[in-house]
């Protein structure tokens, strides 16, 4: 092989030149493997292309036998092919025979060329396929042809992602990139969802690989690379950075990749081997990203997100990339697909076509995820990889109820969710034709069916679901989407404006729930071991009055001649509730004293979610006008599970007999004292854990409005008196181990209540 000064540029022109020529896919690849032949002096130049079957086929070669195009396969990991395909790491070999994983393909006529450099053709960090050249004599190929040929294939790269080989394919075969996959994760809100892959922060699409002039190139890549480190220490900087912690590290190990002169040292020698300065980043990231996805080391690999995301950040600067634009081309069923994002940014897409968000982070309590599950959106957490897999416009199911993604489903699939999506459409049918139907029991018992809300878009569903009121306002989430501390001005006229909306139904606000896991940006608190039993809610409120009473006042101005009914979270002890109820007088005397209209009717609850309250359930209940049970919190601290925590949230079942005798001596303590009930979390919103509620004497429960008619549905078919009966001996019974739920689904069995 010659020594060929400004090789590589001579062929990458070449190749553009290929490119640009009105050629058929097969002419196209088979000049190709002749000009990469030619300018590198050797006698073999192949490229071999990965099905979707995991099968690699020699698409078109220069040197062997013409007639195994098409013909000669290996599978994933199979001869030296395979091996480079799937370990994403070129093989640089003298003597290719002594390999050990070298096979022999009698249709190739190869097993005279001993000398064999083989790199992968790379996209994302996928291997998309393999480019080989040989050569007769025995000898090892030089650091730059190594390069050169990795630079090459990036063009065949673009080649197979654009779709240009598809017409090559026989027929039932695809490429890998198409191939269908399915990705377990977590569900964080159940629903199924069709359509097509949106991603949240698209990757940056280089289309000019190829450069004219190096110098300028690298002078681009220089400047793109000083704006980049200047906005990471500018970062560093801001006061809201905390000196320490995981934010921190994240831009810490930012800085030092873009300070990192190896990876500088990369960027150039791709851009003086003929590529653009975005093209360089892409290839480096490329070949980076396929080194680190071998790793098992579970930082290493956290870090090669953060190299992507930094690699990402390039590219934009390189592009001049400003963000996501929504409007045109936004499709009419969209599956957001995202590594994290911020609740506020969900919000910006047009809510109409979203039917489904994957996140490859987050929690079920993250911000994005409640305020998804506010709009009734499935959402599956902790989908390892998917971004990576994905395109725009790639067709993708969302089954939360099971908890898979399947990204360019196949037919079969297809069909089979189409199917459930049409039987959910019909059933929301019937259940829409009860909107206006009594929610009565067989037996005559009256049960309040309300809805859970949270933001302003939620309440057309007031009226499409048949819910009686809002049982539970979660006024925090106006707080979590804000940059900016919600003024009171802002405050008044959000709770007026749902009030407007609700058109006389009745609204029960929660007052400010933030701490914990509901930190809002701009309000910083301690970090804390334990979240959840911190410093949250109305031990906050009550340490920080001023922003209690501030909402607290905006509450009752926006109520003026209406009925108010607010209640306060996290209560631990009566006297929290005194300390609430001063506070909140003293707004009443003070709007009154200046002239402010006030609410007609004035009702002050509490949420029962801490077990201290058990124990003092009727001072409670003498102290409030109502009282709402939040079911997730009070189940989570009553049997000390994390339900945050996917190896021991499910440990427990919310149905047996503990937590049902929990819930059954609040219910009678609120008939002793002539306190109403409510409950008002997730236990409510399906039919057979409703079941049990009215079962043990609820007779008012709030939930999402999807689930509305659902609980309606089975309400209308219960005979609730016997249902009791049956519920109150087996709890009352302490000798045998009865199955609350196998009980439950065993009387709607019989009685043909649908669940």
């Amino acid at each position: 092989m010659r020594d060929l000064s400004g090789g590589p540029r001579v062929l990458l022109k070449r190749l553009r030149e290929l490119m640009a020529e009105p050629l058929e896919p097969q002419e196209r690849l088979d000049r190709i493997v002749r000009q990469i032949a030619s300018n590198m002096v050797a006698e073999v130049c192949s490229v071999y292309v990965l099905r979707s079957d995991g099968v690699l086929e020699l698409y078109a070669t220069e040197g062997l036998n013409r007639e195994a195009v098409h013909l000669a396969q290996l599978k994933m990991g199979q001869g030296l092919v395979g091996t480079i395909a799937a370990s994403a790491a070129p093989l640089n070999l003298s003597d290719a025979q002594s390999h050990p994983a070298f096979r022999y393909l009698p249709e190739t006529g190869e097993e005279i060329y001993h000398s064999f450099l083989g790199v992968p053709i790379l996209r994302a960090g996928r291997s998309l396929g393999v480019l080989v050249v040989q050569n007769k004599a025995s000898r090892n190929y030089r650091d730059e042809e190594l390069e050169a040929l990795e630079t090459t294939a990036m063009v065949l790269a673009e080649m197979i992602a654009t779709g240009e080989l598809k017409k090559l394919t026989k027929p039932g075969l695809e490429l890998d990139l198409t191939r269908s996959v399915t990705i377990d994760g977590d569900t964080y809100n159940e629903g199924i969802g069709l359509g097509y892959v949106v991603l949240h922060e698209p990757r940056i699409v280089v289309t000019n690989l190829l450069n004219d002039d190096a110098d300028k190139e690298i002078r681009r890549l220089a400047e793109a690379l000083g704006s980049l480190r200047i906005s990471i220490d500018d970062l560093l900087s801001q006061r809201d950075v905390s000196m320490e912690g995981e934010h921190r590290e994240v831009l810490e190990t930012y800085r030092m990749f873009a300070h990192d002169q190896g990876w500088v040292r990369k960027l150039e020698e791709a851009i003086r081997n003929g590529l653009t300065a975005e093209a360089a980043v892409e290839k480096v990231q490329s070949d980076t990203k396929a080194r680190m996805m071998r790793l098992t080391d579970p930082y290493l690999r956290e870090r090669m997100h953060d190299f992507e995301d930094l690699a990402n950040r390039l590219l934009r600067q390189l592009t001049g990339y400003t963000g996501r634009t929504s409007g045109d081309g936004f499709p009419a069923d969209a599956i957001i697909l995202a590594r994290a994002m911020g609740a506020a940014e969900l919000l910006d897409y047009p809510r109409a076509n979203v039917r489904g968000l994957v996140l490859e982070e987050g929690a079920v309590t993250s911000h994005v995820v409640i305020v998804a599950r506010a709009m009734g959106i499935p959402v599956i957490g902790q989908a390892a990889g998917i971004v990576a897999l994905a395109d725009n416009g790639d067709a993708v199911i969302i089954d939360s109820d099971g908890g898979h993604v399947h990204l360019r489903p196949l037919p079969e699939h297809q069909r089979s969710y189409e199917e459930k999506v049409r039987f959910r459409a019909r059933r929301q049918e019937q259940f829409r034709a009860l909107r206006a139907v009594e929610p009565l029991s067989k037996d005559g018992q009256r049960v309040s069916l309300q809805m859970n809300a949270g933001l302003l878009v939620d309440l057309p569903q007031l009226s499409e679901s048949g819910a009686e009121g809002i049982g539970l306002f979660r006024t925090e989430l106006q707080f979590m989407i804000a940059s900016t501390l919600p003024k009171a001005e802002e405050q008044e006229q959000f709770y007026r404006n749902v009030l407007k909306q609700a058109a006389g139904r009745s609204v029960t606000f929660r007052t400010l729930d933030i701490g914990g896991d509901k930190v809002v940006p701009y309000f910083r608190g301690h970090e804390e071991e334990n979240p959840a039993l911190g410093w949250r809610a109305i031990r906050l409120s009550l340490d920080r009055p001023g922003l209690l009473r501030t909402q607290l006042r905006a509450m009752l101005k926006a109520a003026a001649g209406m009925e108010l009914k607010l209640m306060v979270p996290m209560v631990t002890e009566v006297s929290e509730i005194t300390a609430v109820r001063e506070l909140l007088q003293k707004e009443v005397q003070r709007l009154s004293r200046f002239g402010h209209g006030l609410p007609r009717k004035l009702q002050f609850g509490a949420m029962l979610e801490v077990p201290a309250l058990l124990w003092q359930l009727d001072e409670l209940m003498a102290a409030v006008d109502f009282v709402s049970v939040g079911s997730n919190d009070l189940f989570q601290f009553s049997m000390a599970v994390d339900r945050g925590n996917a190896r021991v949230s499910d440990r427990f079942d919310t149905l047996d007999k503990p937590f049902l005798r929990i819930l059954r001596d609040i219910v009678r303590a609120g008939e002793r004292n002539n306190t109403p009930v409510t409950l008002c979390g997730e236990l409510a919103g399906k039919p057979i854990s409703a079941m049990a509620l009215l079962g043990i004497g609820f007779r008012s429960v709030s939930m999402s409005p999807a689930s509305i008619g659902p609980v309606k549905a089975m309400l209308l078919g219960l005979d609730v008196g016997a249902l009791s009966k049956a519920m109150h001996e087996a709890l009352d019974d302490t000798t045998t181990p009865t199955s609350m739920r196998e009980l439950l689904a065993h009387f709607a069995e019989t009685h043909n209540i649908p669940l």
